[in-house]
């Protein structure tokens, strides 16, 4: 069971939301608003569903307050916003997922359940006592798994939990032609019929922050058709 915060103005959607994730057997609270969102977060959520058009606050608002005060709980991000550059706003100030409308519930069950697998693997996934860290390298970046660190020449490279994951996904095959349905099973564990630009907009950010010339990049690339591949 995991708790769950709606933020969302839309009775009759929240409520749905609300029945249907209490039947899955998780604990659930709504809110109307965004500034009841925010005060709802000191009931400690698992994952949020954020509606982006909130009265008052809306929800990029609510999750850049959530991110700059440090809180990194998953964010799902509901809206009626399918324009590219919205998703990628809203993956660029943390947003873990992005789900328009209108949805099918059982697509944005899964999505909630694929987060939810997220959040509890890493635990499940954590070295025991000293053991020794995994580091990656290709160009001028070093990756530090167990830490979740990334540099770049040195520096300090800070990523959201997605486009670290991505990384690490792309690493484990470098080299080697990665599918995006590939992906979506791995790092968001989507199944091939979920259709999503999620991939993309997040190789987008990887190669915005990683390299050099982010429009033709050396390390990240994109093979049309085929999927992506990690160079070293």
């Amino acid at each position: 069971m995991a708790r769950i915060l709606i933020i969302e103005d839309h009775v009759d959607l929240a409520r749905t939301l609300r029945a249907n994730l209490e039947l899955e057997g998780h604990e659930v609270r709504v809110a109307p608003d965004g500034d009841a969102g925010l005060a709802e977060t000191a009931w400690r959520p698992t994952l949020i569903v954020l509606d982006l058009m909130l009265p008052g606050t809306d929800g990029l608002a609510v999750l850049t307050t959530l991110r700059q005060r440090g809180d990194l709980t998953p964010v799902l991000i509901l809206s009626a916003r399918n324009a590219e550059v919205e998703k990628v706003r809203g993956f660029r100030l943390g947003a873990d997922d992005y789900v328009t409308k209108p949805f099918g519930l059982m697509e944005l069950l899964a999505r909630v359940d694929a987060l939810l697998r997220r959040v509890a693997r890493p635990a499940a996934e954590a070295p025991a006592g000293d053991a020794p860290m995994t580091v990656h390298a290709f160009g001028d970046i070093r990756v530090e798994v167990e830490s979740r660190r990334v540099f770049k020449r040195g520096a300090e490279v800070l990523l959201r939990p997605k486009e670290f994951d991505l990384l690490v996904a792309l690493l484990r095959h470098a080299g080697r032609v990665v599918s995006r349905a590939r992906l979506l099973r791995e790092v968001w564990g989507y199944e091939a019929s979920v259709v999503s630009r999620t991939v993309d907009t997040h190789l987008l950010e990887l190669r915005r922050r990683l390299e050099d010339d982010p429009a033709q990049p050396r390390h990240l690339v994109t093979l049309r058709g085929a999927g992506y591949r990690l160079e070293r």
